[in-house]
């Protein structure tokens, strides 16, 4: 079995990224993880090199692309996991806000996908994994804007999967649950028309964040998928109760969900 080298995981300045970057560099993996805060030249701390990368800018995804695939001769794999977080009714986000988050959650993956998928292609063989969220399974009561991009984002990557697959290429996706890591949220200031509920479901996220996997445990699962012949498109991270979330909207009635919903954020 070929063994994926040299990776690529976007985000990688803290949390979920950072944990998975030095994870795969402590098991051997050549990393190279991007930030968009990186110094401008590459800096390297044992096996694990950060470079500048800013994901929603195409000209820099190119360019770091092209710097790792320059220095290496080759990008074996790549965990797209840079996001942000979005928190406000729908009704109050501003456009602008909510483009952004769809330009990071979806986009940003999209742009790298696009500059690796004809190296991998010329390859013969390349694995893609794409970090979405509880969130892009089901709509998440004043974290819709966040949904809405990690919808899109599971939906790219399910159509993704089958277009490249005559070519060796492999697309996975990553459900994580509540995850202790930094905060990278946006909080849009509600109308007073939302109120208790809003602040009732933050609370609720905050104090389920606090008590979420540690990012550390990502790493395993990570090169679990990398190092598997025939990866699956879905796998769950996180709490059992978070991991059924999925399976549950599936075989629950709608009203049944939402009024867990309801019930949990007390919304």
């Amino acid at each position: 079995m070929n063994v994926p080298s040299v990776v690529l995981v976007t985000g990688a300045s803290g949390g979920i990224g950072k944990a998975c970057a030095e994870y795969l560099a402590a098991k051997g993996f050549h990393v190279y993880g991007t930030s968009r805060r990186a110094a401008e030249k590459p800096s390297q701390a044992g096996g694990l090199v950060m470079i500048r990368m800013d994901i929603t800018d195409s000209r820099s995804v190119a360019e770091g692309v092209r710097l790792v695939h320059e220095r290496e001769g080759r990008i074996d794999a790549v965990v797209n996991n840079a996001g942000a977080l979005v928190v406000g009714p729908l009704e109050n986000v501003p456009i602008a806000e909510v483009e952004k988050n769809v330009q990071t959650n979806c986009l940003g993956a999209l742009r790298v996908c696009q500059e690796v998928i004809p190296l991998m292609r010329a390859q013969g063989r390349g694995k893609i994994i794409n970090v979405s969220s509880v969130g892009g399974a089901i709509g998440l009561p004043f974290e819709g804007v966040y949904s809405a991009g990690k919808f899109a984002l599971e939906g790219m990557s399910e159509a993704l999967r089958v277009e490249v697959r005559h070519f060796g290429i492999s697309v996975s996706v990553i459900q994580p649950g509540d995850v202790r890591t930094q905060d990278c949220r946006s909080v849009v200031p509600p109308s007073k028309a939302y109120e208790p509920w809003f602040s009732n479901a933050v609370r609720q996220y905050v104090a389920d964040e606090k008590k979420g996997y540690p990012p550390a445990k990502m790493g395993p699962l990570v090169e679990r998928i990398l190092l598997s012949a025939h990866p699956r498109f879905r796998y769950s991270f996180g709490a059992a109760f978070q991991t059924m979330v999925p399976v549950l909207k599936r075989l629950l009635p709608q009203r049944l969900m939402q009024w867990g919903f309801c019930h949990i954020y007390k919304t």
